[in-house]
């Protein structure tokens, strides 16, 4: 049996957190979009700090270039699905959480009746077409939406449909050339735990009230070492 007060003792010991902020914690619901490279540090920092109920989305698995980023799989789980083997590890990590593996990808069809079940959504995936579909399905359900992105040595982070901010189309308005669009393949391993600890921060923050990045954009370039934000119009 875990002793729940050392467990989050650092959190307790937060003025901004404290016995009150963990207990919303725990009884908070997060969905995350994605298990594969920004998703293995989200759904780590957000089991650890005692979130109550973790859904998280993926019908991929494991292959061998993942293992360069992906930190939640190692080479015993090579053709595993993702959710599958995130699952059985974040149990290990903190078995207070309910983990949620849904081991399907969202789609247009099913994003509004699986997201309405959550208090954020947190974006892990690696396509711009789903951003949209995210962005959608909070808008309709009023659900924020926690954003990041990555590419080579860059990485962005945001919140949208927050407290009446801005949405994903704000910032990037849909044209059809998006459904052709191909990420890049090169990408620094550590950015993707920069930038989902990052996610999981801003969710964090969502959950317990404090001042987010919703109507602002953070810029992170690992080669230059530059962080930069800048306001969403």
């Amino acid at each position: 049996m875990i002793n729940q007060q050392e467990l989050y003792s650092r959190h307790i010991a937060l003025t901004e957190v404290g016995k009150t902020g963990q207990a919303k914690i725990s009884q908070a619901k997060v969905l995350v979009v994605g298990a594969g490279v920004l998703g293995c540090p989200i759904l780590l920092y957000l089991t650890a700090a005692g979130v109550g109920t973790i859904g998280f989305m993926d019908d991929d698995v494991v292959s061998e270039s993942n293992l360069q980023r992906q930190i939640l799989y190692d080479i015993q789980s090579l053709g595993m699905l993702k959710v599958k083997v995130a699952h059985r590890k974040l149990q290990t990590l903190n078995p207070d959480c309910h983990l949620i593996p849904i081991a399907k990808r969202l789609t247009r069809e099913n994003a509004s009746e699986i997201t309405r079940n959550y208090d954020v959504v947190v974006d892990a995936t690696d396509n711009l077409l789903s951003r949209y579909i995210i962005d959608d399905a909070c808008q309709e359900n009023n659900k924020p939406f926690v954003y990041g992105s990555i590419c080579e040595f860059e990485g962005q982070v945001s919140v949208f449909n927050y407290q009446g901010g801005p949405g994903y189309r704000n910032l990037f308005p849909y044209h059809e050339k998006i459904k052709d669009f191909q990420q890049p393949l090169g990408v620094l391993g550590a950015i993707p735990g920069i930038i989902g600890s990052i996610q999981a921060s801003e969710t964090l923050k969502i959950i317990l009230g404090h001042s987010t990045l919703s109507g602002k954009l953070l810029l992170i370039n690992l080669l230059k070492g530059t962080f930069k934000t800048i306001r969403i119009i």
